[in-house]
């Protein structure tokens, strides 16, 4: 076994670590006994030799070790080892895994030949993976599927053989990756499309069980969406009762991989696999889960199905498809605009769930929709009142009660009842930082939670954690405007330690520029910053100065100064804000405002564009920036529409931008590789402001 492994100069090779004369070790490792040691080497391989995904010469080296080694019926765990392969060959570089262009300066870029390279080596030596489709091994079936689909060079003679084995074929978690590997082929090859999709379809309508047709459903709908049946909605509906109700089948892949000892070490590899095992706790069908995610992301843009197929899957009887559907939900309603009252309110009625987890899950997904949560707000108000003894200001992972995402989704929908349980959160030693954050959705109601904020912020220590501590309770004090921890506040201000001393005296700042004048103790501090801090607390203590005294004989000039040839980015924009919140007061400073109009950076150009039709109310020059910028950057939006809604009428030559947002389906804001907590709440911010700049235009022509 591993012939030839140490003719290789493994030290002369390289892995994400340095020299590769390790990996003659793993690859034993993977063919040891033990399964903890070959759990250790697989671990080892995914950390060094094909560390998140990349190809190194040491990679190159270990393919046809690994060949070997899938080949031998006597290694065990070689599902692992197929689905290594399958990882390390599958790069498709003309599709959408294009790698980018190799930098000089990069000394840890990795060669596009080497996932080449890769491809056609495991290529030449896919023969191995047609003789596992039989394999006794149930996880080495489960893995072969893919492997073929994606790497063997003859689609034809992998399609057919797929075919053949699912009508023998009794796992069926084997024969669901069958179904699968057979999709993906017909993605793959144009040629073989026609004629797959013809199959799926007639698997659709004539496999015998339920889980397989709901299979073939969701790999049609990614071959062919337009092949995808008008009562999608009802056939799947249909099939999960019967997948939920039909005589449990034995799933010999599961039961070997409990019978493996994987979990019982430490590696990453051990720890996915714990997860899952959690995560199919319970579960009779736990691939029910990834055949509705597959159909969800082939329905795309039918929004209106996948709402009604997440309605279904919230009404059952069974916990897991609730709990499925409404992670189903959240990437959902983070992508695409929608009616989701009814979607939104079943979720609610989860709260209610004996089962933590699903509480937990509920609890989650409810906190990320702000004012989109009001029809679960009922039930939100129930769940926290249900467990009066548990800790409110605390949530995240692993608080499996759900009863700190509850409050803080209660107070970001803005409902009133969320105050009192806040103010007990307070009193508690800990309290999650985004419950003070959430202060400022509740609007003037929030007044009485001054006195708790205050006496939280006179326990906070002026140390190198300060900013921690304390911005979000000046956030909390700033959005009610609780003047009486002014003294806490100037403490805070005056005794900001080194350590991020900008961000914490502008959070204060800020604090300070909400109290209005009743702050009028804090004037000889902002006077001194006025002239000592740096540019950004410089501005913010300018605009607390106007706030507090209105003397624009000391603000004006100081943010004017900010607005000079040469200034960055960043302190340009700070000020252009700060001279817009002051408005028409600040009108001698338009000239100051106007080569921003100009600037290369898009966002000088929107902050000062903005700050001038609030100072001078010229919409001339400004129309033209904002609606250009509109086109250029979607993230700058949100700011623009807020302009556009206060021009009215003025920027009706901006309707058609307006309409068109209004007329999207999807988020503007979406991104594909990654997700915020605010995403959903600023994209609704963004069709509010719309609405009301569409409103104002309309009824500056008369129209009711």
């Amino acid at each position: 076994m591993l012939t030839g492994i140490e003719e290789v100069d493994w030290a002369s090779l390289g892995h994400a670590y340095g020299p590769a004369d390790d990996v003659p070790g793993l690859l034993h490792g993977l063919a040891s006994t033990d399964p903890a040691e070959r759990e250790i080497a697989l671990d080892g391989m995914y950390g060094s030799v094909h560390h998140q995904g990349d190809v190194y010469d040491s990679t190159l080296a270990c393919i046809p070790f690994l060949l070997e080694l899938v080949a031998d019926p006597k290694v065990q765990d070689r599902g692992g080892i197929v689905e290594l392969l399958t990882s390390i060959g599958g790069i498709d570089l003309s599709g959408d895994d294009a790698l980018d262009e190799p930098d000089p300066d990069d000394e840890e870029f990795i060669p596009a030949a080497n996932y080449a390279m890769a491809a056609a080596a495991v290529a030449a030596g896919a023969d191995v993976f047609l003789a596992l489709v039989d394999d006794p091994d149930p996880e080495v079936r489960l893995a072969a599927p893919c492997a073929l689909a994606s790497l063997h060079p003859e689609p034809a003679r992998v399609l057919t053989l797929l075919r053949e084995r699912l009508t023998v074929e009794c796992d069926t978690e084997v024969r669901l990756a069958l179904v699968e590997a057979v999709g993906r082929i017909a993605r793959r090859h144009a040629s073989l499309r026609e004629e797959t999709v013809d199959w799926l379809g007639w698997l659709t309508r004539a496999a015998h069980a339920p889980g397989l047709r709901l299979a073939a459903l969701a790999q049609l709908a990614r071959c062919a969406p337009g092949e995808v049946p008008d009562d999608v909605v009802q056939r799947v509906t249909e099939l999960l009762e019967a997948v939920r109700t039909a005589p449990p089948e034995p799933a010999a892949s599961s039961a070997a991989a409990a019978e493996n000892a994987w979990a019982s070490t430490p590696t990453l590899i051990g720890q996915v696999r714990e997860f899952l095992e959690e995560h199919a706790d319970g579960r009779p069908t736990p691939w029910t889960d990834e055949l509705m995610r597959t159909l969800h992301t082939a329905l795309d843009d039918r929004v209106e199905d996948r709402i009604a197929l997440i309605l279904a899957q919230l009404r059952s009887p069974d916990r897991s498809q609730r709990s499925d559907a409404i992670w189903l939900c959240g990437g959902l309603i983070r992508v695409w605009r929608g009616r989701y009252d009814d979607v939104v309110r079943l979720i609610g009625a989860q709260l209610a769930d004996p089962d933590p987890r699903l509480r937990e899950a509920a609890a989650s997904f409810l906190e990320r929709l702000f004012e989109l949560a009001a029809p679960a707000t009922d039930a939100l108000a129930a769940r926290l009142a249900a467990g009066s003894q548990e800790p409110l200001g605390q949530g995240g992972p692993g608080a499996r009660s759900g009863r700190g995402g509850a409050l803080l989704a209660l107070a970001r929908s803005g409902d009133a009842r969320a105050i009192p349980l806040l103010a007990r959160a307070l009193d508690e030693p800990d309290v999650r930082r985004d419950l003070l954050y959430a202060v400022g959705t509740l609007g003037p109601a929030a007044v009485p939670l001054a006195p708790v904020l205050r006496r939280r912020l006179a326990r906070v220590d002026l140390d190198e954690r300060l900013y921690d501590h304390a911005a979000p309770l000046l956030s909390a004090l700033t959005s009610i405007r609780g003047v009486q921890a002014l003294p806490e506040v100037l403490r805070v201000l005056r005794g900001a330690p080194p350590n991020r001393r900008d961000w914490v005296q502008e959070a204060a700042l800020r604090a300070l520029a909400a109290f209005g004048p009743a702050a009028r103790a804090a004037t000889p501090d902002l006077r001194a910053l006025l002239d000592g801090g740096s540019a950004t607390v410089s501005t913010k203590a300018a605009l607390a100065l106007w706030s507090v005294e209105g003397d624009r004989e000391a603000v004006l000039p100081a943010l004017e100064g900010r607005l000079r040839p040469g200034a960055s980015d960043p302190d340009w924009c700070a000020a252009a804000v700060a001279l817009g919140e002051i408005g028409p007061a600040a009108a001698r400073s338009a000239p100051a405002l106007r080569p921003g109009l100009a600037a290369r950076d898009l966002w000088v150009r929107v902050r000062s564009a903005s700050a001038l039709w609030r100072v001078s109310g010229d919409v001339g020059s400004t129309l033209p920036v904002l609606v250009s910028a509109w086109e250029e950057n979607r993230h700058a939006r949100v700011d623009i529409a807020e302009c556009l809604a206060e021009m009215g009428p003025a920027a009706a030559e901006a309707e058609w931008v307006i309409r068109t947002e209004l007329a999207r389906r999807r988020r503007h804001n979406v991104h594909e590789n990654a997700s915020g907590s605010h995403d959903i709440h600023e994209d609704e911010k963004l069709l509010t402001l719309c609405r009301a700049a569409l409103d104002r235009m309309e009824r500056g022509r008369g129209r009711p």
